[in-house]
């Protein structure tokens, strides 16, 4: 056992420990919760604060703004439930008209004011700002001077013949390189900074001849001796991007993150002009916001070898042309690429000192870049919210170093229908989110920030159901505090559908508008609940970073290139799915650990379980951190192998045989405590299920039928525990008996975020079994309480019996575009599937009477419905379903004999827009999408 391991203790909010004793419901509160009684928590939850309502990201389009406009459109955001923006200028959209508005230059005197105008009038009425630093993504501009433009060492290779003379221009050698980046900038720097002559394979390293001192007169001549050579050349690019989507006065070329100077110069720029406009910042601005670090593969300063040999024990530069690539987009590298031929053993070695270089990239975008920023930021009185993420950052580390850290929930088609056990696709949150929750828990953060709905791919198709799933993932993955992608600055008076840079269309322009509030609402409750409350985790992952990048190179996080293993961002999903919850660490964070009573344990977090997949390569550190962890009776879990070696270049025969003996030491130490369990084939689900069970890990909540689309994150809620469940499927019912780890003498209360309200949940012979439905697309927040006297929640079962109500049904249309029609209908069909109706947007009323006899129905279901519903019975609204089932109580309006049944369905704006063939603001996102179904597909049943 050891203790105080330590040298220093994180500072920020101390979340309670992970491992939940029961102990805790029933008398000691948890550190951050202490002194708070349920009562409070459930009256701040029935009444969110504006810091617990959802944020929006404000894209100023184009600066192109009006004081006026400024104010109307804080108005409509707040009526519709919104707490915040951040206020993000940036580039006009293409193919929009700017309708005469003035396009103006960031922090010149005109923007200043509209900016003076955002921030007070923001504050008079209460709406939180936020604001992004400079404009778009990463952030840069035409004012940056070469020395502080982003840099990048790249490589060119050169197959030469034998025995020939060569005579290269300097110029030719650079013109050669012009890698295809996303955001090129227009003014690129190069220089030719090494060019070495090797031969095209060889059975040891050779770092080749250096040419570049017979440069003369900008020539280079290549004598090449016999057999088969390689010429390498080393070039530097210097602002060779540009900020993406960057407005006026903060576009051009992007800073180099790596250059401390650059960066504290950049930021005291933006603070000079805010406070010298509106007075201190953080009067007016909660935090300052940096987007996506898409750098596009930047690797460079010009003080980087000297860095590296100070902080690695050796240099780089005999080294540095075989450990650089030819890259495309983004920065990914390239496949199949010409270089020398060297045998494994070499290509091990190098792989190591590319480790090496990628640790001190991190180490200096820490050092000059987060950790200036954060500077910066707390001297202007305003708090650091980033995307910490990306090549030039840790995946998890980097976040624990932010007041706000943030990741990004998307949304795709694909979400909330079948998708692959394995991967990625259909997932709404991305990895990124669970490294950054789970960054957020190891450091005691309040708020888990999420860029959240970002949608590219079904603009103006998306419903409030489609959101609404996509938010109930992202909340499943930690998240709890939603800046949505985004709201569009745009005047009434331009073309419909007006200015639009990215998104959902979350606007009052949209033909669900009017329900948005019932969504805003609904997450607000959640997000105040989770913030309030304590993720719960007693199993921690560590993932395999250093194999990934050793395999593969660093990934473009939140998109990468590679995954090692396959399933790698599937573990979690498993976890939670199974009742269980989980956080991810680094070898960092267990090596700083305290070891005792078979815990981990970091600040308060606590884990009883770690589990290593696929993991071939450990810090020694770590290795003995393994050993003293199951010293102390914790579980250890090798997933499809065990580790065999070092990540050491200087030391790696001696390191990597102690690697090997420490791990062989180790599990003959721990043969209750070490265990090698199967890696997974082709799906996670139920094999996570058979490793929890074999190893005896208690989940918190037990489903008698783990399955996808059932998710599940557990919290403690002051001296209670606290369930968040979800069926995040659009299609299916799950109805499962749920067994939750709660003593007796507490019981199960619905806590309901759409309505504020709370209600006893019905148990199963105990006290912690309950039945439970859940309706596609629903989702239920559990909290256990000490009584059990409190009115009884309902949850029907799926009925599919039931009397049809047949055709033909009478419809009546309103066009969004003000065209009104009729229409009757025999038999109810997708609206898309008429020709007629296929580029409808707006709202329909169908109506229809049925007979009813004798016995009171007590229920009608609408079946399957696109759309908003508002039901309507004899003359008496029964209310307004907005996601899952359509069903409606209607045994206080039902009557014997003849029955009028009306029901409206709001739909969508896309189908309408993509029939606009002339509008290019609609064509330019549209006419790459599927037309979405829409209207009320049926089949209505009486119950």
């Amino acid at each position: 056992m050891r203790i105080n391991r330590r040298n220093f203790i994180k500072t920020g909010a101390i979340a309670t420990s992970g491992v939940f004793m029961h102990s805790s419901i029933l008398g000691c509160s948890s550190p951050t919760n202490e002194g708070v009684q349920l009562e409070e928590y459930f009256g701040s939850f029935q009444n969110p604060p504006m810091d617990s309502k959802v944020f929006v990201r404000w894209w100023w389009n184009g600066n192109r703004l009006n004081k006026d406009e400024i104010l109307r459109e804080l108005d409509v955001m707040k009526s519709a439930g919104i707490g915040g923006v951040e206020i993000n200028p940036i580039a006009f959209p293409p193919s929009t008209d700017p309708a005469g508005y003035e396009a103006l230059t960031i922090f010149e005197d005109k923007w200043l004011d509209m900016l003076e105008t955002a921030l007070k009038g923001a504050k008079e009425r209460e709406i939180v700002c936020d604001m992004i630093v400079g404009s778009g993504w990463p952030f840069g501009g035409e004012f940056l001077k070469k020395e502080e433009q982003t840099q990048l060492v790249t490589v060119d290779i050169i197959e030469l013949e034998e025995n020939k003379k060569y005579t290269f221009s300097t110029d030719e050698l650079l013109a050669r390189v012009n890698p295809d980046f996303h955001s090129k900038n227009k003014d690129v720097f190069k220089d030719l900074i090494m060019v070495r002559l090797v031969p095209a394979s060889s059975d040891e390293f050779v770092s080749g001849e250096d040419l570049l001192n017979t440069v003369t007169e900008n020539k280079l001549i290549v004598n090449v001796p016999e057999g088969k050579y390689l010429l390498y050349c080393v070039i530097k690019l210097t602002g060779y991007m540009n900020v993406i989507n960057g407005s006026p006065g903060a576009a051009g070329p992007v800073l180099n993150h790596y250059n401390k100077a650059a960066v504290a110069n950049y930021l005291e720029r933006i603070s000079g002009y805010i406070n010298g406009k509106v007075g201190n910042m953080g009067n007016y601005i909660r935090a300052m916001f940096c987007d996506s670090m898409e750098l596009e593969g930047a690797n460079w300063n010009d003080d980087l070898p000297d860095e590296f040999e100070k902080r690695r024990g050796y240099s780089i530069l005999p080294y540095l042309p075989f450990l650089l690539k030819k890259i495309g987009q983004m920065g990914n590298p390239l496949a199949d690429q010409l270089g020398i031929k060297l045998p494994e053993e070499v290509t091990e070695k190098l792989g190591r000192i590319n480790l090496d270089y990628y640790k001190t990239r991190l180490e200096l975008f820490k050092e000059r870049f987060i950790t200036t920023f954060n500077d910066w930021c707390h001297t202007n009185g305003v708090k650091s919210r980033m995307q910490a993420y990306g090549r030039g950052m840790h995946p998890l580390e980097a976040s624990m170093e932010i007041d706000i850290p943030e990741c990004e929930t998307w949304l795709f088609k694909e979400v909330g229908r079948d998708y692959p056990d394995i991967g990625l696709e259909g997932r709404a949150p991305l990895m990124c989110n669970k490294y950054v929750s789970s960054a957020a828990a190891l450091i005691g953060k309040k708020e888990v920030s999420c860029e959240e709905i970002t949608n590219t791919s079904m603009v103006f198709m998306a419903t409030l159901e489609n959101i609404k799933v996509a938010g109930d993932q992202s909340n499943i993955s930690g998240v709890n505090h939603s800046v949505l992608h985004g709201f569009n600055y745009s005047p009434l008076n331009t073309e419909f559908p007006g200015w639009i840079r990215y998104g959902t269309f979350f606007n009052e322009r949209n033909t669900w508008w009017p329900y948005f509030s019932l969504w805003s609402g609904y997450k607000a409750r959640i997000s105040n609940l989770l913030q309030n409350a304590t993720p719960l985790a007693n199993v921690a992952i560590l993932q395999p970073l250093t194999d990934l990048w050793l395999k593969f190179g660093p990934q473009r996080d939140p998109f990468p290139q590679k995954r090692y293993p396959d399933y790698q961002n599937n573990l979690w999903e498993a976890v939670h799915q199974n009742g269980g919850g989980c956080n991810y660490v680094s070898e960092k964070i267990i090596n700083e650990s305290d070891f005792e009573n078979g815990a981990i344990k970091y600040n308060s977090r606590s884990y009883n379980y770690l589990l290593l997949p696929e993991i071939e390569t450990l810090d020694l550190q770590t290795v003995q951190s393994l050993s003293d962890f199951a010293e102390a009776g914790g579980k250890i879990v090798f997933i499809g192998e065990k580790p065999f070696k070092s990540t050491d270049f200087l030391n790696q025969e001696s390191d990597d045989a102690l690697v090997k003996e420490k791990i062989e030491a180790l599990m003959k130490q721990g043969k209750n405590s070490i265990f090698i369990y199967p890696a997974p084939q082709n799906e996670v689900i139920n094999w996570y299920k058979g490793l929890q069970q074999t190893l005896g890990i208690k989940p918190y909540v037990t489903f008698s039928k783990p399955q996808k689309f059932l998710e599940h994150s557990c919290y403690q809620l002051g001296d209670t525990r606290m369930f968040l469940i979800a069926n995040t499927g659009l299609s299916e019912h799950i109805s499962v008996t749920a067994e939750f780890d709660v003593p007796s003498g507490f019981y199960p209360w619905v806590w309901n975020p759409e309505t504020g309200e709370k209600l006893m949940h019905p148990v199963n012979n105990k006290n912690n079994r309950i039945n439970l439905e859940l309706p596609k697309a629903t989702s239920i927040i559990i909290v256990f309480e000490n009584n059990d006297n409190g009115e009884i929640y309902f949850s029907p079962k799926q009925n599919t019996e039931g009397v049809l109500i047949a055709g033909p049904w009478q419809l009546k249309l309103q066009h969004i575009n003000g065209n009104m029609e009729t229409m009757e209908l025999e038999t109810l069909k997708d609206l898309v599937e008429m020709e007629e109706t296929i580029h409808f947007a707006g709202t329909v009323l169908y109506e229809k009477t049925f007979q009813v006899e004798n016995k009171q129905p007590q229920f009608i279901d609408l079946g399957n419905v696109q759309g908003v519903s508002e039901c309507t019975l004899n003359g008496e609204n029964l209310g307004t379903r907005w996601y899952g089932a359509h069903l409606y109580d209607i045994s206080g309006s039902v009557k014997e004999g003849k029955n009028l049944l009306s029901v409206k369905i709001t739909t969508i704006t896309g189908n309408y827009l993509k029939g606009q063939t002339e509008n290019k603001v609609a064509q330019n996102w549209t006419r790459h999408q599927e037309y979405y179904p829409m209207g009320l597909l049926g089949p209505v049943k009486i119950i």
